[in-house]
């Protein structure tokens, strides 16, 4: 399992992250507070405070290209 914090700067930022996620096969969820989303969900991602970095926990250990394709998500 890996765990990067990510953060959208627009809307359309999200819309891309969610189509470059749901490229992969495994389970990927964006935790803010105390809530949980699959990070395949435009919806669940709109229900997130997106105003802030949020947590993305990715379900795999092989997971560099994943991480290449997010890599303008991941906050600094």
């Amino acid at each position: 399992m890996k765990s990067v914090k990510v953060y959208f700067p627009t809307i359309e930022s999200v819309k891309v992250f969610v189509n470059a996620v749901s490229a992969y096969p495994y389970e990927i969820d964006l935790h803010s507070g105390r809530y949980v989303v699959d990070a395949k969900s435009l919806l669940g991602i709109y229900s997130l405070d997106l105003a802030k970095p949020i947590v993305c926990e990715i379900y795999n250990d092989n997971c560099e290209e994943l991480l290449k394709d997010i890599a303008k998500f991941i906050a600094k």
